[in-house]
C-alpha cells in the first residue's frame, strides 16, 4: 500500500502540468533556447519517450536540448527505480542526434544522484560513456528524499534544511566530476512552509562553503526553473544564492526546466534570464563532450 501511494504521489505531481503549454514569446526571444535538464522514460518518474520530448522541443523553438535522465543508485524510497542501462541509453539516443541534427542540437546527459559512498561507481560510469553533460544532484539525505513528507516529520524545518545543505557539502567533498550542481536548494520545494521562512542569509555559512567549493572545482551552478513550477516564485536556487555565486567568482551558469512532461520544456526561462541579468550575468553555458560553450543572454 505504501509503495502504491508513493507512486501515486509522483504521478499526481505531474497531473497539473499543462501538456498543451507552448513556450512563450518572452522565453523564445531572450536567447535562452537551451534546456539542459530534461527527463524522459529512461527516468523512473517519467513516461515520455525521448522521441516525443525531442519533437516537442523542436515545435517549441528550443535550439539546444540535453536529456539528463536520473541515475540514482540505491534509491529505495517510494518503490521507484531510478537507474537505466547506459548502453541502451546511447543506443537509443545517438541515432536521434543524427536524425534531428538539422532541427535541434541534441546533447546526451545524465543526472547523478550523489551519495558519498557512490563516488567510485559514479567515476566509472562517467568515464565509461561519452556524456555531453553531467549534473550532480542531491535527492537523498541519509537515504531519505525530501520529496516525501516523512523527511520532515518530527523535527524543525530549519533542521531539515540544514541537514540537506550539510549533505550537499559532504557530497561535493567526496566527488566532483560533474559539470553543474543541480537545483541546489531542492529541499525547499517540499518543506512544510517551502520558502516562507527560508533565505540565503539564514544558511549563509554553509551555503557559502558550498558555493566556494563549486567555484574552486570549476563546477557550474544550475538554474532550475522547477522552483517556479512549484510555486516558489523563484528558481532553485534562489536569487540570493545565484548572486552570491557570482560574487565569489562563479561564472558557469546552466539553465534547466527539470521537465518530465513536454508541456514544461523551457518553463520560466524568461524570468530566469531576467534574474540572471539582475545578478550581473551576461551569459550561460551549454556543454558538448563535457566542454562548456558560452551563449549570451
Amino acid at each position: 500500500m505504501y509503495i502504491f501511494i508513493s507512486n501515486l504521489l509522483y504521478i499526481l505531481s505531474y497531473i497539473f502540468y499543462d501538456v498543451h503549454r507552448q513556450v512563450t514569446q518572452e522565453e523564445l526571444f531572450l536567447n535562452t533556447l537551451s534546456d539542459y535538464h530534461v527527463h524522459t522514460s529512461f527516468s523512473g518518474d517519467c513516461s515520455v519517450p525521448p522521441e516525443t520530448m525531442i519533437e516537442e522541443a523542436v515545435k517549441g523553438g528550443i535550439r539546444h536540448l540535453c536529456l539528463t535522465d536520473h541515475m540514482d543508485y540505491d534509491y529505495e524510497e517510494g518503490g521507484i527505480f531510478f537507474e537505466f542501462d547506459p548502453q541502451e541509453y546511447f543506443r537509443r539516443l545517438l541515432p536521434m542526434k543524427k536524425r534531428y541534427k538539422d532541427r535541434i542540437d541534441l546533447a546526451i546527459g545524465i543526472e547523478l544522484g550523489l551519495q558519498p559512498y557512490l563516488s567510485k561507481k559514479h567515476h566509472n560510469l562517467v568515464f565509461s560513456h561519452s556524456f555531453d553533460y553531467v549534473i550532480g544532484s542531491i535527492h537523498l539525505v541519509h537515504n531519505r528524499d525530501p520529496y516525501f513528507p516523512s523527511y520532515f516529520e518530527g523535527r524543525d524545518e530549519n533542521e531539515a534544511y540544514m541537514e540537506y545543505f550539510l549533505c550537499a557539502l559532504q557530497n561535493l567533498q567526496a566527488y566532483s566530476n560533474f559539470d553543474a550542481f543541480g537545483h541546489l536548494d531542492y529541499v525547499v520545494r517540499y518543506g512544510p512552509h517551502r520558502n516562507r521562512h527560508y533565505s540565503y542569509e539564514r544558511y549563509r555559512e554553509i551555503l557559502d562553503e558550498i558555493l566556494r567549493a563549486l567555484v574552486k572545482k570549476d563546477i557550474g551552478l544550475e538554474i532550475n526553473t522547477g522552483g517556479y513550477r512549484y510555486g516558489l516564485g523563484a528558481p532553485n536556487p534562489c536569487r540570493e544564492i545565484i548572486c552570491r555565486y557570482r560574487e565569489l567568482g562563479g561564472k558557469i551558469i546552466t539553465l534547466g526546466s527539470d521537465a518530465h512532461d513536454p508541456g514544461y520544456l523551457a518553463y520560466g526561462f524568461g524570468q530566469a534570464a531576467e534574474l540572471l541579468k539582475a545578478c550581473g550575468f551576461q551569459s550561460y553555458f551549454i556543454f558538448h563532450r563535457r566542454k562548456p560553450e558560452e551563449i549570451g543572454l
